[in-house]
């Protein structure tokens, strides 16, 4: 219950983070004004809003106004979101080009839809991680347990199962090789704990990763010496970071048109920042699909961006077939060199 309210925690945090950036969206066109004059700054009225400084004309003073207004900016986080995030799917280029004419008053702005998505996703992934212990997922004979504790159930279950078959003089073959399996997955496991702690093992080497970088190779000595807090600190990182990703992606999409006039820094960095809602969105489908038992959609999920990247590229610069091909191949490119850059900004931070 308590992640579920995490996860709504998250999606209002994002709504109104959101709507901070475009607090006048989706109001109402009556404003039922009795004033002559903007209680904000003076001027005479001539409608629902104030013409100089915009300002609704009719300002409620109630504790129900109150809570109307924080109900209305958490949870319908404007109506156009219903007609943004189709459009965003399926035909992503068609938004961001009608974005960048001007045609906005459909749509969700890129920058707010950012922060709503960014949101969502990190209050989906914190509910899904947790500590080294929640990351383990052995497979022994086509059956899945996650967990480093609900592998050792499934093993001590499993020893009793055999201990009955062989009181009973039945074969233990199958059993025995599922028990092995068990055992071998739970000792990688441990391994792997063990290694990052910075703890050797009596059958592993001591690996040790080490950076010229002063902050990063801090950041490896504190993930050594306590993985779970080494853990936390990178989601919350990643998570104040996070809008890094769009500086650090413009300039590689704009090599992509180093010659053109027709499209500016401006026309990219709307781009940028729609095709990494969608992403975010996708990761967040993804990490829901995979607690609700639908682990599918991973495999799923690795052919849906470049399809996504060639629609957006040839619908917002309107380019050939081709174009649009090979440069998709260069944007996957990007997006992995991005992506390296950013979890550098974010492991250097954490260990800062």
């Amino acid at each position: 219950m308590s992640g579920s309210g995490e996860i709504i925690g998250g999606i209002a945090e994002g709504a109104m983070a959101a709507r901070a950036v475009e607090p006048t969206h989706g109001e109402a066109a009556d404003g039922h004004s009795a004033e002559s004059a903007c209680l904000n700054c003076g001027t005479a009225l001539v409608g629902s809003h104030c013409h100089s400084c915009g300002q609704a004309a009719h300002v409620h003073k109630t504790i129900g106004a109150f809570l109307h207004d924080l109900l209305h900016g958490v949870f319908h986080f404007e109506g156009k979101i219903w007609r943004t995030l189709p459009l965003l799917a399926w035909r992503p280029g068609k938004l961001t080009r009608e974005y960048i004419d001007g045609r906005r008053a459909s749509y969700i702005s890129p920058i707010a839809l950012f922060l709503f998505s960014v949101f969502l996703m990190f209050a989906v992934i914190k509910q899904a991680g947790g500590s080294l212990d929640n990351l383990a997922s052995i497979d022994v004979n086509g059956k899945t347990v996650t967990g480093l504790a609900a592998n050792e159930r499934e093993l001590a279950a499993l020893r009793i199962k055999r201990d009955a078959l062989a009181k009973a003089g039945k074969p233990t073959d199958v059993i025995d090789g599922e028990i092995s399996g068990r055992e071998a997955g739970l000792a990688s496991v441990r391994e792997v704990q063990a290694t990052l702690a910075g703890k050797p093992t009596a059958d592993s080497k001591d690996v040790k990763i080490h950076s010229e970088l002063p902050a990063v190779e801090q950041a490896f000595r504190d993930f050594r010496a306590n993985p779970g807090l080494g853990l936390f600190k990178l989601q919350t990182n990643a998570y104040k970071f996070s809008w890094a990703l769009i500086p650090i992606s413009v300039p590689f999409v704009w090599l992509l048109f180093p010659f053109s006039r027709r499209f500016r820094l401006y026309d990219h960095t709307v781009f940028v920042t729609y095709s990494l809602c969608f992403m975010t969105l996708l990761t967040t489908a993804i990490v829901v699909g995979n607690l609700a038992g639908a682990s599918f959609l991973a495999g799923i999920g690795l052919l849906v961006p470049p399809i996504h990247m060639y629609r957006q590229l040839r619908g917002t610069y309107q380019l050939s077939r081709l174009g649009a091909l090979w440069r998709t191949g260069a944007l996957l490119f990007i997006a992995a060199s991005a992506l390296i850059l950013f979890t550098v900004l974010i492991v250097a931070e954490t260990g800062g």
